[in-house]
């Protein structure tokens, strides 16, 4: 039965190992293509850009409530 256990072990670290680069590798590609991309971008433009965002996503100042006169 460890036999059986070990065998099927193996047979799975070997398919894992075998197939990891092949999974990885577009992962790999993506981050690259972005990093390219980060890259031709010039940095005020991100900062810029950064700014806008910040500043259109502020919540809207709640009003004062006024004094109800009883």
């Amino acid at each position: 039965m460890l036999r059986f256990i070990l065998i099927a072990l193996l047979g799975l670290y070997l398919i894992v190992v075998g197939l990891w680069p092949a999974a990885a590798a577009p992962v790999s590609l993506m981050a690259a293509g972005l990093a390219v991309v980060f890259g031709l971008i010039p940095t005020p433009v991100w900062l810029i850009t950064a700014g806008i965002a910040w500043a259109r996503h502020q919540p809207s100042p709640v009003p004062a409530a006024t004094p109800v006169d009883a």
